[in-house]
């Protein structure tokens, strides 16, 4: 069966988490993010990586250099990875005869709304993977927001492997208070609410720009590390 193969494809490649999302529901917002090349496409393959503790627990010593150059060096070879696993799957989808577009786990595709084409916690979260957490971020219920992630578009006939997660993190405030520059509002994640309501990018931009400004290479995560779900040291 087709679900299964992908789906053990994927973690002999390396990935942590896998789902399957039912996009029906997000089409419009789908395609006011990145426009016609994303639209279409009724389901999206979810991939995830964990993080390495070793690194993420090092984070509130970021400003150590040689911290920031280990999380920066994870952090791209994470995003590497991911990319080689949905570019393989992609090519299995189509020599099965089905269409695949992977997205790029990270990749900007527009500098004013600084957001990429596609939201992959979007497909993470219909996929019943996790939940949007006030750091808008997924979180999982395995490892909390410390995943990467990377989606393939396709028409492939699977099956959609659950369902959005309720909000785990109830009155927790613990990413929006540790946020050295107050980038959360606090609010939790509504669907139909724009991605303003509870985070302002713009903030986090002009810290990484002041960050490189002081020479200092540009790395923060601490909504990540202090995410109660995720942090095991607590």
């Amino acid at each position: 069966m087709l679900d299964e193969q992908l789906d053990e494809f994927a973690r002999e490649l390396g990935a942590n988490f896998y789902g399957v999302a039912d996009l029906s529901s997000a089409s419009d917002y789908i395609k006011n993010q990145g426009g016609n090349i994303v639209t279409g496409y009724p389901t999206a393959i979810s991939i995830g990586i964990r993080l390495l503790d070793t690194v993420v627990d090092e984070l509130p010593n970021r400003f150590e250099k040689s911290v920031a150059v280990a999380y920066k060096h994870h952090y791209d070879i994470t995003n590497l990875r991911l990319d080689l696993i949905t570019s393989r799957i992609s090519s299995v989808l189509q020599m099965d005869g089905h269409k695949a577009l992977p997205i790029p786990s990270s990749e900007r595709y527009d500098d004013k709304r600084i957001c990429a084409v596609f939201s992959h916690k979007l497909a993470a979260y219909l996929a019943g993977l996790g939940w949007i957490g006030k750091n808008c971020l997924l979180i999982t219920p395995e490892a909390g927001p410390r995943v990467r992630w990377s989606t393939i578009l396709t028409n492939a006939p699977i099956n959609p492997t659950g369902k959005p997660m309720t909000d785990g993190c109830d009155d927790c405030t613990k990413c929006v208070d540790t946020c050295p520059v107050s980038a959360f509002t606090g609010e939790k994640f509504r669907k139909d609410d724009d991605r303003e309501v509870r985070y302002d990018a713009r903030k986090c931009e002009r810290y990484f720009e002041i960050m490189e400004e002081a020479d200092k290479i540009p790395v923060c995560g601490l909504c990540i590390y202090n995410c109660t779900v995720g942090n095991k040291l607590e």
